[in-house]
């Protein structure tokens, strides 16, 4: 039986007793543990690591850089980088020099760059490569606000570009003469003072920056603080692009409770790296999980024999000692001796894949299909899924780690001192101190989304008698067909991932049409391990998923889909295509969110060609 929110004890006091400012928050954390380890990041064959106190005096002589650069407080600097331990830095330099991030995908397009520098009336350029540089240089003219670009991986040219080097050493000898400048500025905020403007992503037009204050950043660590699933003994695997408000609100728990973090980008190495610094827990998109479970369960069905019987065993046993657990029980007498067995033999192993230390993972930015969640608890790593956006400073609620407090398929409770109620239409809406104040220069836009302090999400869902959230779909996803009958597309290509463990994207179309189609592509490691075993050994991607014995592989699963759909659900007609969608080729958002209007336009073609032959 899940428990309700109302059983949860929270510290709510942590919410009244919040820092003034993201500043005070880390100056404050300083403070408390400054000789505490702060970050570790990659360096050569190791890992080197920053105190609290480190990190303190890098992010003030770039504070007071920035100053000298001519920084006025609320002023903006974009930061434009993957995610790197210069981010951070940068981050924490522009609270403490009381100015507001303004954050960039590194891959972003040149022209929406500009836009958003331009937009955001940023006043420094913080850019990670020398293309970066040169893609600002040449649109310098539409630029006039931007007093300089500090380059981190390149060099100055002793005008308008600094190297991060440089403006590091600017603002020591600032200090050396004014140094009590940057403590100065952190105490001339207030938790009003604009913090961020983040730019989503969105799937049409150009993005629109929301603007998010000191006290929504302070209010999302205090709030998650008060519920106790973390503490100062938890490291935390920090890959997440920081210009997403998921990874931005991860560098606030660490300030708000004391654990260290670290930060390694490189999103080919995540395992690789888990592996070696052994986490207490991380955050991820779905793909990241989804992508673990069809590697590990593809590679153990293409082994056969014993072993693959082994593995299904354990899981079986595991996924039973789940939901004894989930209604507040322990498994016992033959039960509780099988799950030894399977534990030391299979279980254990998988868990140490990820360094054997997490407590669990957090899931966010897109919908986690629950099967995939509850192949990870069988396992014993936990997967607790969240709910929020940009506009609410990330999380609004939240599944809790005790398994009477995690329910697969929702996306939890809500943040103390948020609320959460459902529109007569289904939409989800929202209202609280995590709430932004509204759109960069867009009054109009601004009004349609908020109204007496109700942020009206887009999203759709239902809240029940125990307080736990389920997402249905994207308002604007719905879509009716021919026949008058409403199709949810996001649920039904998350149910496809967790029943095909080959499966990278699905994308459905039948808005008006008569019956659903879709495009599928397959995840190009799961299904190359595939063709080994299929006598397609050495084939290209595009040869396999081609083939005819790829095909009837896929329409299996395909039927199984449908098998548990309304029959206006069911997908007729599909075609694989012989590449992956990707976030290079503006299919995917940088967190990993599908695009579907584009992707849906951009192979228009092929869907098409269904309903013709229809």
């Amino acid at each position: 039986m899940a428990r309700s929110v109302t059983d949860e004890v929270s510290d709510l006091s942590r919410l009244d007793r919040r820092a003034t400012s993201v500043a005070h928050l880390f100056r404050d954390r300083v403070a408390q543990t400054p000789r505490g380890e702060a970050f570790r990041s990659p360096e050569g064959a190791g890992w080197t690591s920053l105190s609290w106190e480190q990190t303190r005096d890098r992010a003030y002589a770039l504070a007071a850089g920035l100053v000298d650069v001519g920084l006025e407080p609320e002023e903006r600097v974009s930061v434009m980088s993957s995610t790197r331990m210069e981010w951070i830095l940068t981050d924490l330099a522009i609270m403490c020099a009381g100015g507001a991030t303004t954050t960039i995908y590194p891959t972003t397009v040149e022209d929406d760059v500009a836009y958003i520098v331009a937009d955001s009336g940023s006043r420094v350029v913080v850019a990670e490569t020398p293309e970066h540089v040169e893609a600002l240089r040449h649109r310098r003219a539409e630029l006039p606000d931007v007093l300089a670009v500090v380059v981190l991986d390149g060099e100055g040219d002793g005008d308008w570009v600094l190297t991060f080097d440089e403006l590091e050493a600017r603002g020591t000898a600032l200090l050396a003469a004014e140094p009590g400048l940057v403590d100065a500025r952190i105490d001339q905020l207030t938790p009003q003072h604009l913090a961020t403007i983040i730019y989503t992503s969105g799937t049409t037009g150009r993005p629109k920056g929301v603007r998010l204050t000191h006290d929504n950043w302070t209010y999302i660590g205090a709030a998650v603080d008060s519920i106790g699933i973390l503490g100062p003994d938890d490291l935390q695997f920090l890959w997440l692009p920081l210009s997403h408000v998921l990874g931005k609100m991860f560098l606030i728990l660490p300030m708000q409770m004391g654990f260290p973090t670290a930060v390694a980008g490189d999103v080919t190495k995540i395992v690789d790296n888990v592996a070696v610094v052994k986490p207490t827990f991380m955050a991820a998109a779905p793909r990241i999980f989804e992508k673990a479970y069809g590697k590990i369960t593809t590679m153990v069905a293409a082994e056969g024999g014993v072993k693959a019987k082994l593995f299904d065993w354990a899981f079986g046993v595991g996924r039973e000692v789940g939901e004894i657990r989930a209604g507040g029980g322990e498994p016992s007498g033959v039960l509780a001796l099988k799950y030894r067995l399977a534990d030391k033999l299979v279980l254990s192993k998988v868990r140490d894949r990820f360094g054997g230390r997490v407590r669990f993972f957090i899931s966010g930015s897109a919908a986690l299909n629950p099967d995939v969640a509850r192949w990870f608890d069988a396992a014993g790593l936990t997967i607790i899924e969240g709910y929020g956006l940009t506009e609410t400073t990330a999380p609004a609620t939240v599944n809790r780690p005790d398994p009477q407090a995690n329910v697969f398929g929702t996306v939890g409770w809500v943040l103390p001192g948020t609320q959460v109620r459902i529109a007569e239409d289904g939409e989800i809406l929202v209202k609280g101190p995590g709430v932004m104040t509204g759109y960069h220069n867009q009054p109009e836009a601004t009004a349609e989304v908020l109204q007496d302090g109700w942020f009206a999400t887009g999203d759709i869902g239902t809240l029940d008698e125990q307080g736990y959230l389920t997402i249905t779909d994207r308002k604007k996803d719905l879509f009716k067909t021919s026949g008058g009958k409403y199709v949810a597309p996001s649920h039904i290509e998350s149910m496809f991932k967790g029943i095909c463990p080959y499966a990278s994207q699905l994308v459905i179309e039948g808005d008006g049409r008569k019956f659903v189609s879709a495009i599928i592509t397959l995840d190009p490691d799961a299904i190359t391990a595939w063709a080994a075993h299929h006598g397609m050994a050495g084939d290209s991607y595009a040869q396999i998923v081609s083939s005819p014995q790829c095909r009837e592989m896929v329409q299996g699963y395909v039927d199984e889909l449908n098998s548990q759909l309304n029959r206006w659900e069911q997908i007729k007609q599909f075609h694989i295509l012989d590449h992956d969608l990707s976030v290079e080729e503006g299919d995917l958002t940088p967190s990993m969110k599908l695009k579907r209007k584009q992707v849906i336009q951009k192979y228009k073609s092929e869907l098409d060609a269904f309903y013709a032959e229809s």
